[in-house]
């Protein structure tokens, strides 16, 4: 059996450093709710490849930079 993943992000943190982007500009920029872009930070929703690619060219950075996968199969 799969041992369970679990995917954090730094949104919070790049929102931070772009000049304090508040959850309702990067919503608008990648075309989600500000409640989307609520659960993601917390970890309640994993967001499509899609909106995660969407959401990294947002900040300008790499997929990795953003979204960090841990545990499960090697």
């Amino acid at each position: 059996m799969a041992e369970k993943i679990t995917i954090t992000n730094t949104i919070r943190k790049l929102r931070f450093f772009a000049n304090e982007m508040t959850q309702a500009q990067l919503a608008e920029h990648v075309g989600v709710s500000r409640q989307t872009i609520i659960a993601i930070e917390s970890g309640r929703y994993a967001p499509s490849l899609e909106l995660a690619f969407r959401i990294a060219r947002a900040f300008g950075v790499e997929i990795g930079e953003v979204f960090v996968c841990e545990g499960g199969e090697d």
